[in-house]
Formats: structure tokens, sequence, C-alpha cells
């Protein structure tokens, strides 16, 4: 939109409006802001194993990581595998609806696997997952 003033020298000076534009732009900013979802990440990268019935989840969930050596991550640092049930406990106060999966290293023992398990199942967490890749094993 345009606006034509005249100044007292008969000089023409046209100013934009930019309230409009400003609207829009705060708008979609608050849009973007509202529909963006967050992912969890548990600190680490780790090698996981492939299965053929592997489904992919994409509601939020809390991620225990276990590294090839038995470090066990929780939300990007590293825990005792005896504070993880306090932990797990206290992430699923904060979204009860988000399940628990464990990203271990295909190099992982079973045992530390199963004592995370255990860890978890003790926070009354049933529905604890493996997170592998969609592939032929």
């Amino acid at each position: 939109m345009r606006r034509k003033s005249y100044r007292s020298n008969g000089e023409q000076n046209a100013d934009i409006d930019m309230t409009p534009m400003l609207d829009i732009v705060f708008i979609m900013l608050i849009f973007f802001i509202v529909t963006t979802s967050f992912v969890k990440e548990s600190g680490i990268d780790v090698n996981r194993p492939t299965a053929q019935t592997a489904t992919r989840k994409e509601h939020g969930h809390i991620i225990v990581a276990i590294k090839a050596n038995g470090d066990v991550w929780i939300d990007k640092r590293q825990v005792d595998i005896r504070a993880v049930r306090a932990n797990v406990a206290r992430l699923h106060a904060e979204n009860p609806l988000g399940s628990v999966i464990i990203a271990a290293d295909k190099n992982t023992t079973v045992d530390r696997l199963t004592q995370v398990m255990d860890q978890i199942r003790l926070a009354g967490i049933t529905n604890a997952a493996i997170a592998t890749e969609v592939g032929n094993p």
C-alpha cells in the first residue's frame, strides 16, 4: 500500500506501511514455534543392530544409550548403572506418555543390556523397547 504525501515544498514522499508484513512474520514465527517437535537425544552415537521387524516411532521418548564399552548415557550425560532407575523415573514423570527406548550398541554385552532393562522395569516402566536399524540381520 502506498501513501502519497506532499511536503511543503511540493516534493512527493512515498511511505510504505510495514505493519501488515510484520504481523504476518510474527504469526508465522508463532506457528513454527508451536508446531516444532523437539527430539531428545541420548548424547552419543551408537552402532545399532539391524532387524527385519524394526518400526519407526515418532513420539517423544526417553532414550537410554549403551556404548560398546558398557557406559550408559541418558539425556546427554553419562550415568552410573545404579542411577538409571532414578533418572528414568524422573523423565517418565515429566513425560508419562513417552516410552523408554534402549539404544544399545551391537557390541554391548547382554549382561549390561539386562542390567539396564532391569533398572527400567524397577522404575515401573514395562513398555521399554530396544532400538534397531531396519534391514537384514
